[in-house]
């Protein structure tokens, strides 16, 4: 199986409920096999002033042939301006859990 069709998706979110909003969609429409969703504290310049937030992140497991409609997906619910969606591959991992995300996020 190769990894490098396998990917994060990097998303980061306002609040815990627009995070489990987006993580519910993306995997009832078969886009993610399993999102993580975790607390942050971000650092960022929006708009030449420097922010800071508490936001949620989501890792997003997926395919990349997928990215396109889940980047749509996220945008249609997304409350930003402009998310964070990132796409990073997966370059190696256990062929059980591939396996699994392979069955999950059909093609």
């Amino acid at each position: 199986m190769e990894t490098i069709n396998y990917g994060i998706v990097l998303v980061t979110a306002a609040t815990e409920t627009e995070a489990k909003e987006l993580a519910l969609a993306l995997v009832q429409a078969q886009l993610a096999a399993c999102v993580s969703l975790f607390p942050i504290q971000s650092v960022y310049t929006w708009q030449g002033q420097v922010e800071q937030a508490q936001e949620w992140q989501l890792l997003i497991k997926t395919h990349l042939a997928k990215f396109p409609a889940l980047e749509a997906k996220i945008r249609e619910i997304h409350s930003y301006e402009v998310p964070e969606i990132l796409a990073l591959p997966i370059q190696q991992g256990s062929a059980a859990y591939l396996n699994w995300l392979a069955t999950q996020v059909k093609l």
